[in-house]
């Protein structure tokens, strides 16, 4: 596999891949890990826009809506799932679909008034872009929302690879889009570190053969991330900065 960079042109808006092959003879990156991150409750505080929209959504089935409290237990395994828990038990496929679909119409639209970097997090990112590392996005959101929320909440960064979820691959916890950005990376599973809130970015590490790493300013349970038995675990931007800082061990 031929070594890679992030070209200057590239865009994470562009749905296909942000990588370009380096020239003949150009030096190869001396960074040999990649720090795979999180969206969702891991770099953006986006509850308040998604409790918004899938409570307008819900509120025109005529179904109960519910508090942000509530809707941050139904986050993290993506749109479809979302809608899944949100609705009364028993719903028919029919009114999840129409939920989901709701709920991303209104999304669309409301996202950019309820979604916010954490506070640390763009000068964690910043730290690690002027060392030179390899740093890419990984989030069961849909890819388009992914790439734009990344675009315009982060514009001075750049991410080798986005990857939201997509037609045809899996979820995480899988293992296949966490490979499959790895691959894109042009690293090996092992070079790699997931970077994540919950325990479904703890799972899909494992379950790619990934380190990983837990955060604790997210919106999962710290216990059940402590049961997962990540590699490491922080509570802080800055507390990643510096464990970041660290040689590769």
């Amino acid at each position: 596999m031929p070594p890679w960079k992030f070209h200057p042109d590239a865009s994470c808006r562009n749905p296909d891949s942000v990588l370009f092959p380096l020239a003949a003879g150009a030096d190869t990156p001396r960074v040999t890990r990649g720090l795979i991150f999180d969206l969702d409750g891991t770099l953006v505080h986006s509850l308040p826009g998604i409790a918004l929209s899938l409570n307008r959504a819900l509120a025109e089935m005529g179904m109960p809506q519910h508090p942000e409290e509530t809707v941050r237990g139904f986050v993290g395994n993506g749109a479809h799932i979302l809608a899944i828990r949100a609705l009364p038990g028993g719903a028919s496929d029919a009114d999840v679909a129409t939920l989901e679909a709701a709920f991303k119409r209104h999304y669309a639209v409301a996202w950019p008034t309820g979604s916010t970097p954490f506070p640390g997090v763009m000068d964690l990112l910043l730290a690690l872009q002027q060392r030179g590392e390899i740093i890419a996005v990984l989030s069961n959101k849909p890819h388009p929302f992914t790439t734009e929320m990344v675009a315009t909440l982060f514009p001075g960064i750049r991410f080798t690879a986005v990857l939201g979820q997509k037609p045809g691959l899996p979820h995480k916890p899988d293992a296949a889009p966490a490979l499959a950005l790895a691959a894109e990376l042009g690293l090996p599973p092992q070079s790699c570190t997931i970077i994540g809130d919950s325990t479904v970015d703890l799972q899909t590490a494992k379950n790619a053969g990934m380190r990983a790493v837990a955060v604790t300013w997210g919106y999962h349970n710290i216990p059940a991330l402590r049961a997962e038995r990540p590699d490491t675990m922080v509570d802080t931007p800055e507390a990643l900065a510096n464990l970041l800082a660290e040689p590769a061990s």
